[in-house]
């Protein structure tokens, strides 16, 4: 008999019991193609090979890397910038409602270029952010007056220092998993609130678009999660998960996106189709949702 191929272990959990599940392609710097592997004890999808802390910085190296450069290039990043508002309004009103508090200490985790930190301090927040690229910390500093953190600062913030911790879009990004883990529950207060927002792979638009779904966006993206992956993961650090939703937005950016990478040209019509019938699942389905927002408590 053929020898069983020798699969990594899941990043997550630990198991051997992981597969190839398909090949996705670098749209945005490289045009690399890379593996995706699933694991069957936990359900965490992951890259493979995964670039090292090293060798990562140059698949971010782009002038349409939104988070890192704001950039207004072309329709789809014009149409982030218009809903921002509204999506900075809807974070700030989901942290009031689940903490019961109009002021307190926040620290955003891959706060990028500002805007919501920029956001909570105009409310009455003490804020504090990390980010790892030079150039979104600088304008972060210019145009929010935000002085974000390198993110090896992360181990030196003081514990049980913060009401609320988020990561907006981040945790996948992460080489450090499980030590960002712990020290995230350090650095929270006891009874303190932990906002995770990452894509969904189980979601209706992957199903629709499959390698060339623009949220598995490799090799930027380390792990893809679904709702029973990252229940397993936070339970696994202290962290009691006491709701999900579903981000409202995310499915018609993602849905633009893969409409130009399967078919190599922008088609604003399906996209918009699919970015409806995306939300309107997620609405009625939040663990199908195109990106899903987990609500977690320090235990």
């Amino acid at each position: 008999m053929p020898e069983k191929p020798n699969f990594p272990q899941c990043p997550a959990c630990g198991s051997s019991l992981t597969r190839p599940v398909l090949d996705a392609r670098d749209h945005t710097v490289s045009g690399e193609a890379f593996h995706i592997h699933q694991c069957e004890a936990c359900g965490l999808r992951f890259t493979y090979p995964v670039p090292g802390p090293a060798e990562i910085g140059k698949y971010y190296q782009s002038e349409d890397y939104i988070s890192h450069t704001d950039t207004q290039r072309g329709l789809i990043n014009k149409l982030y910038h218009g809903i921002r508002k509204i999506s900075l309004a809807q974070k700030k009103k989901w942290i009031t409602r689940e903490t019961s508090l109009h002021s307190g200490t926040i620290l955003d985790i891959g706060c990028g270029t500002g805007h919501f930190l920029r956001e909570m301090r105009s409310a009455g927040w003490q804020v504090t952010g990390l980010e790892p690229d030079e150039k979104a910390r600088a304008i972060a500093l210019s145009h929010s007056n935000i002085t974000a953190l390198a993110p090896e600062e992360l181990f030196r913030l003081p514990s049980e220092s913060f009401d609320v911790v988020t990561l907006w879009h981040v945790l996948e990004h992460v080489h450090q998993l499980h030590p960002y883990m712990e020290e995230i529950r350090r650095l929270l207060k006891p009874g303190g609130k932990l906002f995770i927002a990452v894509p969904n792979y189980a979601s209706k638009d992957q199903q629709v678009f499959g390698p060339d779904w623009a949220a598995y966006d490799v090799p930027r993206h380390l792990y893809h999660f679904s709702a029973p992956a990252m229940k397993r993961l936070t339970e696994g650090h202290g962290l009691r998960l006491r709701r999900l939703k579903a981000m409202p937005f995310d499915g018609f950016y993602i849905s633009l996106l893969s409409e130009k990478y399967k078919y190599g040209a922008n088609r604003y019509l399906g996209g918009f189709v699919n970015g409806v019938k995306s939300w309107l699942h997620g609405r009625a389905h939040p663990s199908e949702a195109s990106s899903i927002l987990y609500i977690l408590e320090h235990a």
